[in-house]
């Protein structure tokens, strides 16, 4: 009976063109973003959808700090940070990345994931009678973790603060609530307005819980994200980001008023109940953040890298959904089954990885390839890119953007 059930749901998922499939990519020590999908094959790939937006990953401060660490206290961290997993390195990468956004405090967690789910749920079962406004764009954390709670909830059109604040206009001041947002959005690779949505919040006393992870490293003076790069970090409550995107290496955080820090600390199960990050982990995002902090290169290195995949895109008519205006490209494909055939003819044909976004990551029938360069992206590759791309879409009879003659 089990098995039927079980095989019933994953025939109906590849019927629907929604199977997801995984594909190696063995990414090449100190040559990112060149990858090998088989370490038998001297064949290699070039990796087009990394979230390791900056190649920190690959930094030779940020190995170095790794291997050091491991050396000096091995490769695991010995169980919970309540128990024995605390060590001092955790403190160091804490008050660094407090410093980063402007906060008291911070605390960090094995996975971004982790962070979200973990902090919301707190938050959600300790604030009495609580109200929660979620954007309907956040990522499946954010949702995750506002879904195993009762608490009263509210999901506000994309970015619309007239929504949101028609929403917060039904509860008293004195009522406990959280606004959940994301400040760039990452499959439209849009960016949210984070100065009018935070002051509709404190206009009806409400918490505000920004999601940075795909800002973070990127974007403000010192890599903090776009809160900071507006200089309105101070107007958000919680901020939470992610160590393995723009930080190149793995793990999640909150930063915010000492206060709020060790309640999170203190009550959240998804804190005190999981494993703390290993030494190594630790050791090599403190590296990465400290980098970032007091350089620009890696930063203005990716808005260059950008601007010319985005060119090059465009002179090949590749349709690039309009939404975006970050790092983030998507080229909108619109068909799940052409998706997942388009990935691997441009994985076969032209050494190209991207992988197919579809359902339940994006809405059926928005199916798309999530395109990013990095700094380390040549200007050859992004050529090849554009030309495969467009080839790829002709060949499966998709539509490229209508050349408009001069």
């Amino acid at each position: 009976m089990y098995d039927q059930l079980f095989s019933r749901a994953l025939e109906e998922l590849r019927e629907s063109g929604q199977y997801r499939t995984f594909t190696n990519i063995n990414r090449i020590a100190g040559r990112y973003p060149t990858a090998r999908t088989d370490h038998s094959s001297n064949k290699e790939v070039v990796v087009w959808c990394s979230n390791d937006y900056l190649g920190m990953s690959s930094h030779p401060d940020v190995m170095a700090a790794m291997t050091t660490a491991v050396t000096e206290y091995g490769v695991g961290s010995g169980g919970s940070r309540n128990i024995s997993g605390n060590c001092e390195l955790h403190r160091k990468l804490e008050a660094a990345i407090a410093d980063w956004h402007g906060k008291e405090a911070a605390l960090t967690f094995p996975t971004g994931y982790g962070s979200n789910d973990a902090t919301l749920q707190c938050l959600l079962r300790f604030l009495p009678d609580v109200v929660v406004f979620s954007d309907e764009m956040n990522h499946a954390s954010i949702i995750n973790g506002i879904r195993a709670t009762s608490a009263e909830k509210h999901v506000f059109r994309h970015n619309d603060v007239d929504h949101l604040r028609s929403l917060l206009a039904q509860y008293p001041l004195e009522r406990p609530k959280l606004v959940v947002f994301e400040s760039i959005y990452s499959m439209d690779g849009d960016v949210a307005p984070i100065a009018e949505i935070s002051g509709v919040a404190k206009e009806h006393n409400a918490l505000t819980f920004l999601d940075e992870v795909h800002a973070v490293g990127m974007y403000g003076p010192r890599g903090a994200g776009i809160a900071a790069k507006l200089g309105i970090s101070d107007r958000i409550d919680i901020i939470q980001a992610t160590l393995a995107k723009g930080i190149g290496v793995i793990g999640g955080y909150i930063a915010a008023s000492s206060l709020l820090v060790d309640t999170v600390r203190s009550f959240a199960p998804g804190f005190i109940f999981t494993t703390a990050q290993v030494p190594g982990v630790v050791a090599a995002s403190l590296a990465s953040v400290e980098h970032l902090k007091h350089c620009n290169v890696e930063r203005r290195a990716l808005q260059e890298k950008t601007a010319t995949l985005r060119a090059a895109l465009d002179a090949a008519g590749v349709p690039i959904m309009p939404e975006s205006t970050t790092h983030v490209l998507p080229v909108h494909v619109g068909d799940s089954t052409l998706c997942r055939r388009a990935a691997a003819h441009l994985l076969e044909h032209y050494g190209v990885y991207l992988q197919p976004i579809n359902y339940p990551s994006v809405a059926r029938g928005t199916e798309r390839f999530r395109v990013n360069a990095t700094p380390n992206h040549t200007d050859e590759q992004i050529e090849h890119l554009a030309t495969a791309l467009k080839e790829t879409f002709t060949k499966f009879g998709l539509p490229l953007r209508v050349q408009v003659s001069a």
